[in-house]
């Protein structure tokens, strides 16, 4: 089944091979959709998009600089006339106490995961207005909702809120245009954000929580964001789905 013939999506931060942006580009591909890789890394963009195939693209893009932001989409579209779904993947975190947060800290962890978004956001729009339809997909984190306590610092799961906040006000003022955003709040996913950055113990500790007992996998967070992506989510706008195993169940 191509759930995505047809469609161009751009997908930010995708270029690290066992990320979740890199799982999400592969399966918009294999249904049928042409990809664009945006990453700060030009080379490493490149081979992840030859990696999906000859027609796919990769990028350099800096996503906290506006105008990189325009540029790539401003490519993309001369390229292929349009852009049909975007998923804001690039982000990064600082496992920081509250009081260990500097300003330098802050304003990395914040411009990327949460100003990266609204600018990626923004070069978009103009044209899925005005082809009346697109699909942006969010990434957020089970750490905005449970207040970080995995791996992030309190500036993390101030972003990543943000870009709840972000979703829904934006798909309230796109929706008349047929424009959808939504947001997918992962739980503890093994990728390379986290490797090495943990004990076995304390992977012990956060797998007790998670009533499905297991890390997830970048392709949990892909099927997702391709049924987000996809018609089979037509009427679903401004909301956020949970991909944590049950773990924020109460």
């Amino acid at each position: 089944m191509s759930l995505l013939k047809g469609k161009f999506a751009v997908v930010t931060g995708a270029a690290s091979a066992r990320g979740l942006g890199k799982a999400t580009a592969k399966l918009f591909a294999e249904h049928g959709a042409t990809v664009a890789i945006l990453d700060l890394d030009a080379d490493a963009a490149r081979s992840a998009a030859a990696d999906l195939g000859p027609d796919h693209v990769g990028l350099a893009c800096n996503v906290t600089d506006k105008a990189a932001c325009d540029a790539a989409i401003a490519e993309l579209l001369k390229r292929w006339g349009r852009v049909d779904i975007l998923v804001n993947n690039a982000g990064i975190t600082q496992p920081l106490k509250v009081m260990d947060i500097g300003p330098a800290n802050y304003d990395a962890v914040l411009d990327v995961n949460l100003r990266g978004t609204l600018y990626m956001s923004q070069a978009v729009i103009p044209g899925m207005r005005e082809q009346k339809s697109g699909s942006i997909v969010n990434l957020s984190s089970v750490s905005a909702q449970r207040g970080g306590g995995i791996f992030g610092g309190p500036h993390y799961s101030a972003a990543k809120a943000g870009v709840l906040g972000l979703t829904k006000a934006m798909a309230r003022e796109l929706a008349p245009a047929n424009v959808r955003v939504n947001a997918i709040c992962p739980g503890f996913i093994a990728t390379d954000i986290t490797a090495g950055k943990l004990t076995p113990d304390m992977l012990d500790k956060i797998v007790e929580g998670i009533p499905m007992a297991r890390a997830g996998e970048a392709s949990d967070v892909a099927g997702c964001a391709l049924f987000l992506a996809s018609e089979l989510s037509a009427y679903c706008t401004g909301t956020e789905v949970d991909v944590n195993g049950g773990s924020l169940i109460h």
